[in-house]
């Protein structure tokens, strides 16, 4: 089994910063892509954030500029630095993961619990 734990959420005022940190553990060979989606009240859930295990990364347009993603490999973690929050970044933040098992050698699509984020105004 494979377990994603996303920390580093909060309440922060517009303008702020906050680190969202997820951390992979259990059967994991490897990890392709890592990713973070948020999903904010009554809309669907999108893709923020993602990056490669080579480091290529990819931004939703509304936070190109503002959020940063990054990964350390060794420790089966991804971050994501957001700066300049609006409001209209408040969502629960998901982490995702493409992990190989290392029992069967599949490929599975991992999630996290969520972690919240509010940016009040």
């Amino acid at each position: 089994q494979v377990q994603l734990v996303e920390s580093g959420g909060g309440l922060v005022q517009a303008g702020g910063s906050l680190r969202l940190s997820c951390a992979g553990s259990g059967s994991i060979f490897s990890i392709n892509a890592m990713n973070w989606y948020r999903q904010a009240p009554g809309k669907q859930r999108e893709l923020v954030a993602a990056v490669t295990h080579g480091g290529s990364t990819n931004y939703a347009d509304s936070v190109k500029g503002r959020f940063t993603i990054s990964r350390d490999n060794a420790k089966n973690t991804v971050y994501l630095q957001m700066n300049s929050l609006k409001p209209e970044d408040t969502a629960v933040y998901y982490c995702n993961a493409e992990v190989q098992s290392s029992q069967s050698g599949s490929y599975f699509s991992n999630w996290g619990q969520g972690t919240q984020v509010t940016v009040s105004s």
